[in-house]
């Protein structure tokens, strides 16, 4: 049962320790802590998410439905929290409040969310295909021959890159600092840098197509009936990039794991797109690339599970925990779906068909190519980002066979 409490009530939150989630420790093996949190706090857990930046993060799976669709008492505005929050903390820019969907409601958000879906909804997805068919195999013929790569920097990212830049209608230079400074935000590393870094680079897009429109995704938001100046411009282009990149690349490379060291899945590499969407639907409920975000800022205290949220305190969606909630948890996932990776509610997001046509191609044609692929090193050698948000590797080294260039008739 969930209550608001009266306005004169003090909350009571949480007393004691707080659970870090931005230390190595967790990196490396986040569900144990999943499940440590579970024995000790149950569906609500108190952590921090930078040093002395507290929150209150759901790994209940019906507790999260609960919260993502009751925007009214969860809302995503983070202003009144900020003002208590040091300009220099490192998550701030992940956080704080920006003119986008993912930072507004009510109205504003009904705005800027008509007008991203305007956006997307006019991407071809045929054509999309035969981009991600046309740089997946631009990037394998440039290390095919030489036996092994890194997943990470030589294939997922330039992919991903390239893509968004070809959505977006945007030139490889304006979008490699845009990535750079995203980067910088997600690690919580030079995070303020990394944010004016992104701003001026989407600053420079949108000028740029608001004198020279096109037929992308960046000319649709100008030209979009509810007319964003530049400063919304800026931050709708933010929330694509953020939620284009580090995510999607996250996803091809966690799955390329999934698939190489799991033998449901290496026994079927070259089954085709059964067993790739499978292995991204596994991705999605066991390692989702974006492991604990949704956040939102409660306007009052409520209590939620016997437990108290204070007021404008952050609550994020463990989206990782909950999808391994075991009142939801029935052992085979093979075409089910009722993952949080893609939040749900009013938030949810509206690229999912994107994404997933994106990351089912990118596996495909690696593996295509390439169908002798395996790790180059002890999975438990893998090293992954600290961070609070995110679930990614820092690389992802594989060797294979050399072989010849390829050649698609579509490329």
């Amino acid at each position: 049962m969930e209550i608001e409490s009266p306005p004169y009530a003090a909350p009571i939150g949480f007393v004691g320790e707080r659970v870090a989630l931005y230390t190595g420790e967790y990196a490396v093996d986040p569900h144990r802590v999943y499940r440590e949190m579970r024995c000790r706090f149950g569906s609500l857990v108190p952590v921090e998410l930078a040093p002395g930046v507290p929150a209150t993060l759901v790994i209940g799976y019906y507790a999260a439905l609960s919260i993502l669709n009751d925007p009214k008492r969860f809302p995503a505005d983070p202003r009144v929290w900020e003002r208590g929050i040091p300009a220099d903390c490192p998550i701030r820019p992940m956080m704080e409040w920006r003119p986008n969907a993912i930072r507004s409601a009510g109205v504003d958000h009904a705005r800027y969310r008509a007008a991203t879906l305007a956006g997307l909804g006019k991407i071809d997805l045929h054509q999309l295909h035969a981009t991600v068919e046309r740089m997946a195999v631009a990037l394998i013929n440039s290390f095919c021959a030489d036996g092994h790569c890194d997943i990470v920097g030589q294939y997922a990212l330039p992919l991903i890159f390239g893509t968004l830049n070809t959505i977006l209608g945007c030139s490889p230079e304006i979008s490699r600092r845009a990535a750079t400074g995203m980067a910088a935000m997600f690690d919580t590393i030079d995070a303020a840098e990394g944010n004016r870094m992104l701003r001026e680079a989407l600053l420079e897009l949108t000028w740029t197509k608001r004198e020279n429109p096109d037929d992308d995704v960046t000319t649709h938001l100008v030209e979009h009936p509810v007319q964003l100046n530049d400063e919304e411009m800026v931050h709708q282009l933010a929330l694509l990039y953020g939620a284009g990149i580090e995510p999607l690349q996250n996803l091809i490379v966690n799955t390329l794991l999934l698939m190489l060291t799991d033998e449901r899945f290496a026994a079927s590499v070259l089954g085709g797109s059964l067993a790739t969407r499978d292995a991204l639907d596994e991705v999605l409920f066991n390692d989702p690339p974006m492991a604990n975000y949704c956040i939102s800022y409660p306007r009052q205290s409520i209590l939620i599970d016997n437990v108290w949220l204070p007021a404008h305190e952050p609550v994020i969606i463990s989206m990782a925990a909950c999808n391994n909630d075991p009142v939801i948890r029935s052992g085979d996932l093979t075409d089910n779906r009722s993952h949080l990776a893609f939040s749900a509610g009013p938030h949810a997001c509206p690229a999912q068909p994107i994404a997933l046509l994106i990351a089912q191609d990118a596996i495909d044609q690696l593996l295509d190519a390439l169908p002798d692929v395996e790790l180059a090193v002890a999975r438990e050698t893998l090293q992954w980002r600290p961070g609070p948000f995110h679930r990614a590797l820092i690389s992802l080294p594989v060797a294979f066979p050399p072989s010849s260039p390829v050649y698609l008739d579509s490329v």
